[in-house]
């Protein structure tokens, strides 16, 4: 393979003291790289993430040899293909078998660096939950929940809600078999696949006891084809029935607000919208990055840059 050029010249990296990247393709709507920046701004750290819209694995396992480098948010379609080139993994990054966050740690013997990876997605999806729910007991602890959707996102949240947040099953709905199938199989393998029903119709779904978190990790479209109005019908079946808790709607580009958050606030259900999600995985990865706790980062002025940029996008 031909080596590409370094896409950031070292004028650019010579700007800041410490660099990191955003790693995937495409990013061009990325909310990351103003999300850290606002973070290391407010604590005077000369930081700054920079965009690495690429394919190329090999570019970047180069580029991160710099000593200044950091760390990197990792996105698609590097979350898999990022693994062997890892030193290790903590036990969320290995649970789930996809590492969006890579953070550099010293081997205490040798003083060698390694390159270590985690998955913050689903401390996003735990966090969004815990802090806007008032009595977690009461909505969903002890519950089932509900996944909607087949892809990484939703392997996410099912070890949220297995792992942190008290889910007694998990039903999964969406509109191919062969993904739920897939998403078992795997939860299965990786130690936290009990009590995963795939609800094909919603007959089914009428006959199973009410959830109290849904996770919907589907793009913002109205259903078209059969499976996808029967996967929509039996998501507003759950929605319907009496107890009322709360729903994370993941996708928030280009607007937070979508049909499902819509049809789930007329059900009367507490509405978590996905840059929720976003900032608070992006406040783990930061964690690991500066050393600092959450409650030590700006989070109020880290919601407020981020919903004012969303705003903006909408006009």
């Amino acid at each position: 393979m031909t080596q590409q050029p370094d896409p950031h010249p070292t004028s650019l990296l010579d700007t800041v003291e410490r660099h990191g990247y955003l790693f995937g393709h495409p990013i061009a709507h990325s909310l990351s790289p103003l999300l850290h920046q606002t973070i290391y701004d407010a604590l005077s750290l000369p930081w700054s993430q920079f965009p690495l819209d690429s394919t190329d694995m090999d570019l970047f396992l180069r580029l991160r040899t710099d000593p200044r480098f950091y760390g990197a948010s990792v996105t698609m379609p590097h979350k898999v293909a990022i693994l062997p080139h890892l030193d290790g993994l903590t036990p969320e990054g290995a649970s789930v078998g996809a590492v969006n966050t890579l953070f550099i740690r010293e081997d205490p013997e040798t003083g060698k660096r390694l390159y270590m990876g985690t998955n913050t997605d689903v401390v996003g999806i735990r966090e969004s939950f815990y802090r806007n729910v008032d009595d977690a007991d009461a909505c969903f602890h002890g519950r089932p929940a509900l996944v909607v959707g087949g892809g990484g996102a939703a392997r996410s949240a099912v070890y949220a809600l297995r792992t942190w947040m008290k889910a007694s099953k998990v039903y999964l709905v969406n509109r191919d078999r062969a993904e739920v199938k897939a998403v078992i199989e795997e939860c299965t393998a990786r130690g936290y696949g009990q009590d995963l029903v795939d609800v094909e119709t919603v007959e089914q779904a009428r006959e199973l006891e009410g959830v109290g978190a849904i996770v919907a990790c589907v793009p913002n479209f109205a259903p078209k084809t059969e499976a996808e109005k029967e996967a929509r019908g039996v998501l507003e079946c759950f929605l319907e029935k009496g107890h009322k808790g709360a729903i994370l709607e993941m996708c928030y580009h280009p607007s937070p607000w979508t049909e499902i958050a819509d049809i789930s606030k007329k059900a009367g259900w507490k509405v978590i919208l996905g840059t929720e999600a976003m900032i608070y995985q992006g406040l783990e990865q930061d964690k690991y990055w500066t050393g600092k706790e959450v409650e030590q980062l700006p989070v109020k002025k880290v919601m407020e840059v981020i919903a004012a940029k969303l705003s903006e996008a909408r006009l």
